[in-house]
Parts: C-alpha cells; sequence; structure tokens
C-alpha cells in the first residue's frame, strides 16, 4: 500500500521536523486528529497495556480513525515514542527558587525515576529518542546551565549530566525489570523472591566462592528498600562530579 508522501519530499525541500510540525498553528476543524491526540492515547495504551502494545493498528482503533490516518501526522515508530517521551516528561518540573547544581540535579534524578516507574515503558526506549524532545532538551538545559554556571568546560558539563543520567535509567530499568519480574511470578514481596530463589542462592553460597555477597544477604537490613538505595546511589555520582570538577 502506497504511504502518503509528507510535506516537502516532492521538491526535495527537507521535511519539516516532528517538533516543528507541533509548535504550528492549529490545523483547520475539518480533522481531529492532532499529535496532543496521537500522544495521548499512546501514552494510555503503553501504560494500561505496556509499550509493545502500541501500533497504528491499535492506536488507531483508540483513536476512531483509519489505520492510515496517523501516518499523516508521524512518520513511525521513532516519531511515536517521541511524542510519548515529551509529553509524559512535561511532568519534570523545576524545583522551585533552586539554584544550587546539587539541588537541581537531585531534583532531576529522583522525578525522573518516580517518571519512569510511573510508565515503566520508559526502560525500553532508545535514549536518542528519549532526549531529543523539546521537554526533555528543557531538563537537559536546566541541569548543563546549573553546571555551567561553575565555569566549567562544555565537555564537563555535559559529561557529569550523562553520568547522572545514565544512573538514573540504569538504576529504574533495573528495579522495573524486577518488579515485572516478580509480577510474572505472582511474588508479591522481598522475602517471597528471596524465598522462591532461595535453592540457587543456598547452592551458591555453599561453594564458599562469595563471601562478601554471602554476609550481605544474612546482614543487610534494607534489602527492599529501593528509594533509600537509590538515594545513596545517586549521593555517591554527585559526590563523585563535585570532588572531580571542584564545584
Amino acid at each position: 500500500m502506497a504511504v502518503a508522501k509528507k510535506e516537502g519530499e516532492e521538491s526535495g525541500v527537507e521535511a519539516p521536523s516532528l517538533w516543528e510540525r507541533m509548535e504550528r498553528p492549529a490545523p483547520a476543524p475539518r480533522t481531529s486528529l492532532t499529535l496532543e491526540r496521537i500522544a495521548a492515547a499512546a501514552v494510555e495504551i503503553a501504560d494500561e497495556e505496556g509499550g509493545a502494545a502500541v501500533t497504528m493498528r491499535r492506536l488507531a482503533t483508540k483513536l476512531g480513525v483509519a489505520p492510515m490516518a496517523a501516518y499523516r501526522h508521524v512518520n513511525g515508530k521513532d516519531d511515536l515514542w517521541a511524542l510519548m517521551i515529551d509529553r509524559v516528561s512535561r511532568e519534570l518540573a523545576a524545583p522551585e527558587g533552586a539554584t544550587d547544581w546539587r539541588e537541581v540535579m537531585r531534583s532531576y534524578a529522583v522525578q525522573t525515576r518516580e517518571l519512569m516507574l510511573a510508565h515503566p515503558w520508559m526502560a525500553a526506549m532508545p535514549t536518542a529518542v528519549i532526549m531529543l524532545t523539546p521537554s526533555r532538551m528543557e531538563v537537559a538545559e536546566r541541569g548543563l546551565s546549573a553546571l555551567a554556571a561553575h565555569g566549567l568546560d562544555a565537555d564537563s558539563v555535559m559529561a557529569a549530566l550523562r553520568a547522572v543520567t545514565s544512573f538514573v535509567h540504569g538504576s529504574a530499568q533495573t528495579e522495573i525489570a524486577l518488579r515485572e519480574y516478580q509480577e510474572r511470578h505472582g511474588w508479591t514481596s522481598g522475602d517471597e523472591t528471596r524465598q522462591a530463589l532461595a535453592p540457587q542462592m543456598r547452592y551458591l553460597m555453599s561453594t564458599g566462592r562469595y563471601p562478601t555477597f554471602e554476609q550481605y544477604a544474612l546482614s543487610a537490613a534494607r534489602k527492599d528498600d529501593r528509594a533509600w538505595e537509590f538515594a545513596f546511589g545517586l549521593d555517591c555520582v554527585l559526590d563523585g562530579i563535585a570532588q572531580r570538577l571542584g564545584i
């Protein structure tokens, strides 16, 4: 089936980007399908059914339009993902009155973790899609400017922001994967999970090769406190940035 050509394709002129099209004046009332409606519907599907459920056909059904209608607005899955990420990332607010770089970065990190836990499909999104949207760029701009205010070079500023971002995304992805694994097996707590995995753990510990891990298993008091673990790890990252960059 032939797909309708996007604006500019026939003339050889570069077509306007997704975000340029989104900021243009609203189309005439003859159509009710907009990028905002597409984004909202896609996020609802992903939240309720998982990211894999977001297809053009499923989206068309939810919006009550023909299967090919959405292609007049988005070029494919990358555009759709970008719209979804941009929509939910509007929830990432700047800390009121914050000027200290640590306060700005901590707020960004904590809010991003909460956002990913609320929308677990984000954990599977390509990094390039996650970063290159207006809402994500606004968030990045806040972090970059807070660091740049200390007179750091551009490479150091970006590397520091990416270090925090990598920690947040890696931590949240691990947390989401564990939660989904537990749900798939019907385990409702950390104790149930450990009990189910006890045979494997007992064998591994019996080899005597993992004494430090065994000490953790026997004495750790915060095994299921993901928020504390995240905050502690984040402090380690921020402390490292402060010492490395002298800020």
